[in-house]
């Protein structure tokens, strides 16, 4: 006969539900307690009848982790950050359900029933929409990335500080001597491109210096159109001695641009980078960006919609969590 949840309880001298918490990882579980539990569990050989459990609880034991969209700006390294914190936080107990929120025509099939908790990966004030609708199904709800610039009592708010991450590396342009500093931005309409623009412009205005116009090229988050942008500022008369890249995809494409046209980085042009992805420390030269927490974001979050879930209600809450500046060699300092 297959071990139970009574059987571990009995040999660690806890109560039912300790044990059933301590197995879905609960944030209110000590972890000694929770790596003595487990360990029984393991000897027992104990497995979950995640059926049975979801017909006693009216669970669904699946926890949905939206984006934005999953075809346009976000790309494959930031997903795997964000999948490596939510797993982690979710442990084995709760199945995972990843989707874009383009892909809906209507939220009909997000309710209650279907999901115990839900993450969102926001980018744009146009996801207020699906916000509204899993508030309404009173779905425990955490949004990421995005900082919605107030406390919500229904929503826990959970994103990295942008503004002052990209201001603290166009500082570090200016204060090398860069006067020519070029912005390739995200996407048009998303919280992150408005933020890393505004950094951007906060640094240079408050250097006395003009953000040339033509030094200001959209981009798509991607490699492409990091790629198009830079071969339109090498284009220029006067070409820029410093690019700075909105993410760290767009500024591989910068790079490789820079390398077909002959241009020497950094000794003819100076390329940063925003997010600090894998591939950034392994790229020629190494590139100088911006490291995002997103994989801590994502953890915290997953144990925040836990813990709701646990306590049967949640409090508002809003955070906004530092970036680190990671100089690497391909900015030339020119004093």
């Amino acid at each position: 006969m297959s071990a139970t949840i009574k059987d571990i309880a009995k040999l660690a001298n806890v109560s039912h539900m300790t044990v059933s918490r301590a197995l879905n990882n609960s944030p209110l579980i000590k972890e000694e307690t929770r790596r003595k539990i487990k360990e029984i569990a393991e000897q027992l050989n104990y497995v979950p009848n995640v059926n049975a459990k979801s017909l006693v609880l009216q669970r669904s034991h699946t926890i949905g982790l939206f984006f934005t969209s999953m075809a346009q700006g976000t790309s494959s390294s930031f997903l795997a950050e964000a999948l490596r914190g939510v797993n982690q936080g979710i442990g084995v107990q709760y199945n995972l359900f990843v989707r874009g929120i383009d892909d809906y025509e209507d939220y009909a099939p997000i309710h209650r029933r279907a999901f115990d908790g839900i993450l969102l990966m926001s980018q744009s004030e146009r996801d207020d929409a699906f916000i509204g609708h899993v508030r309404e199904q009173e779905i425990p709800l955490v949004v990421l990335n995005r900082d919605m610039g107030r406390q919500d009592p229904g929503i826990v708010n959970l994103a990295s500080n942008d503004r002052e991450g990209a201001e603290e590396l166009t500082r570090y342009l200016i204060a090398g001597g860069h006067t020519r500093i070029a912005l390739i931005k995200g996407i048009s309409g998303y919280k992150s491109t408005a933020e890393r623009n505004e950094g951007y412009q906060q640094a240079m205005r408050a250097a006395g210096l003009a953000a040339s116009e033509q030094y200001i090229v959209e981009g798509r988050y991607d490699v492409e159109s990091g790629y198009e942008a830079m071969r339109q500022l090498l284009s220029l008369k006067e070409r820029p001695s410093a690019v700075f890249c909105s993410n760290d995809d767009m500024a591989i494409g910068a790079m490789k641009a820079a390398a077909e046209a002959g241009v020497r980085i950094p000794a003819d042009i100076s390329v940063v980078g925003f997010d600090d992805i894998g591939f950034a420390s392994y790229t020629t030269p190494p590139l100088t960006t911006v490291k995002r927490p997103i994989e801590q974001l994502s953890l915290m979050g997953a144990r925040k919609v836990l813990e709701w879930i646990e306590q049967g209600t949640g409090t508002g809450e809003r955070v906004l969590m530092d970036t680190q500046f990671i100089p690497r060699e391909s900015v030339r300092l020119l004093v």
